[in-house]
């Protein structure tokens, strides 16, 4: 286990398991955004979802406590890895050599990743606690509808939407990079399929608020 070890604690060995996790993290989007697009269909159809998801609930929490080990581990050793770099590249390289080769998200992935960590815990206390941990039954649908009418929270919410979907299409390239899948003859199309797979995840998450603004029930 020593070459395991010794791969996992290189830099070379971070950067796989931030690419390995961020594409688990993207899988779970697309899983998390089609369940939310029930919202569209009406109440009962939203809370008959969240009632299916209720009766596995041992499955469920075994995912979420997966789901939140990612999290952390992606967001540790993204922070580890871009202080590494930041000490390691002489300021003047960083200036005038990195911003010329890179667009502004790739180099405020550190930046962008705080404000939607921030976002992530201001939306679990807002859905995900009270689902789980309020002393009465509760009606989802309701809390979510009733968060989306401020529009203050609405805004909050799109906003750290986009800026997901950046950092999503700066994450999916780079993971192709960092598995090695990036033939000049294919990698056109992978930066396709990044923006396409940023574009949708960004437009669907932030329909839901802007439908309810709207005066969607």
């Amino acid at each position: 286990m020593g070459w395991f070890s010794q791969f996992y604690n290189s830099s070379i060995g971070k950067k796989f398991m931030m690419a390995f996790t961020g594409s688990l993290l993207m899988i779970f989007l697309i899983v998390h955004l089609l369940g939310n697009l029930t919202l569209f269909f009406g109440e009962e159809a939203f809370n008959n979802y969240v009632a299916t998801l209720a009766s596995f609930k041992p499955i469920v929490r075994v995912i979420e406590v997966l789901l939140a080990l990612i999290f952390l581990y992606h967001i540790v050793y993204g922070f580890q890895l871009w202080l590494k770099n930041r000490k390691t590249r002489p300021q003047r390289y960083k200036i005038n050599a990195k911003s010329k080769n890179t667009d502004i998200f790739s180099r405020t992935t550190i930046q962008t990743g705080s404000i939607i960590f921030i976002f992530l815990i201001i939306h679990l206390q807002s859905f995900w606690y009270p689902n789980n941990f309020s002393s009465h039954p509760v009606n989802l649908y309701n809390i979510v509808s009733g968060s989306f009418a401020n529009w203050i929270y609405s805004l909050f919410y799109v906003l750290a939407i986009i800026l997901l979907g950046f950092h999503l299409n700066h994450g999916f390239q780079s993971a192709f990079q960092t598995f090695g899948w990036n033939h000049k003859k294919y990698f056109s199309l992978i930066q396709k399929l990044g923006t396409f797979y940023s574009v949708i995840i960004a437009v669907g998450f932030a329909s839901i608020p802007i439908y309810f603004l709207l005066g969607g029930r």
